[in-house]
């Protein structure tokens, strides 16, 4: 494992304060885990390749290293000592967006959802199933009015900053509904591990292994470090969703570092809580088993 510098970072990219609310102050650990299903990734990034990724909790820079260098640059420093403490053999820890959804489940036993039937519907392994129980039982009126007020504009506003709450689609309660159901529709609960952390908060380690030799950290932004990459430098590049709550200077800025710093052929994967466009034919939301994002973008740079 290496770690480097980069610059000081862009202010054009909402995630620089390091923090979930608008509130000054120091920086903070944001996330304990990534709600990304790198799947997509080690389908979109041939193995061998040079790839970069988004740091926040490791998580997806730990699955793409079996088989890939990787480059994984966040502008929290707090993320990335959070990371180096994982290849060093530390575990999870709790970020603020956990405390944040821990609160939630805590509220579960209000909507009628109790531990074990929870676990229950966990525990199933045919999507069809899963989707009638998750109709019959789990999204209940209760379910549904508490879920409406926990992410109301009003309540969001106490805890996220408005650059991050940009991107939400209005309604994001049913929205977000409607995802979960998709995925219960698509993916067997007994084998998706996002299904039991998302639900119940509790999440497998990943091994680590000797595999952090294989990751350089970067602190800093990552359209400034790609920029300053030599060209064609990636085989891939994973990007989180660091573009929700940015503007379309950095979005611009940002694909324009990528094209520079991929290699001909190289796809590119970026998420967003945002609902896609219609007829983005690239979107695999749907295979992302997380089941938060409306938009999971693969395609080859070139396109961009």
């Amino acid at each position: 494992m290496t770690e480097v510098a980069a610059e000081a970072p862009s202010p054009e990219a909402a995630w620089r304060a390091g923090r979930l609310s608008a509130r000054s102050g120091s920086r903070k650990l944001l996330f304990g885990r990534v709600y990304e299903d790198s799947a997509i990734e080690l389908q979109a990034f041939p193995a061998g390749e040079r790839v970069f990724c988004i740091a926040s909790a490791g998580c997806t820079a730990l699955a793409l290293c079996r088989d890939h260098d990787v480059v994984a640059c966040d502008i929290n420093p707090a993320q990335i000592e959070y990371v180096r403490r994982r290849l060093s053999g530390g575990g999870r820890e709790v970020g603020s967006a956990e405390r944040v959804m821990g609160f939630m489940r805590r509220l579960m036993p209000l909507a009628g959802w109790s531990r074990a039937s929870v676990n229950r519907f966990l525990t199933l392994s045919n999507p069809e199933e899963q989707l009638l129980q998750w109709q019959r039982e789990l999204d209940n009126w209760r379910f549904r009015s508490g879920f409406a007020l926990l992410l109301s504009p009003l309540w969001l506003r106490s805890v996220y900053s408005s650059a991050l709450l940009s991107c939400l689609p209005e309604r994001f309660d049913q929205v977000l509904r409607g995802r979960m159901q998709r995925c219960f529709g698509l993916h067997p609960n007994r084998s998706n591990p996002f299904a039991r952390a998302l639900l119940l908060g509790i999440s497998e380690e990943q091994h680590v292994e000797d595999d952090g030799a294989r990751i350089e950290l970067v602190v800093g932004d990552a359209a400034e470090y790609l920029e300053r990459c030599p060209r064609e430098s990636f085989g891939g590049l994973s990007l989180s969703n660091i573009l929700d709550g940015a503007d379309d200077a950095y979005r611009e800025r940002l694909f324009a570092a990528v094209r520079h710093a991929a290699k001909p052929g190289a796809n590119i994967v970026w998420r967003s809580f945002s609902e896609p466009s219609p007829g983005l034919l690239t979107n695999q939301a749907d295979d992302d088993r997380s089941m938060l994002w409306g938009i999971v973008d693969v395609r080859p740079v070139e396109s961009l």
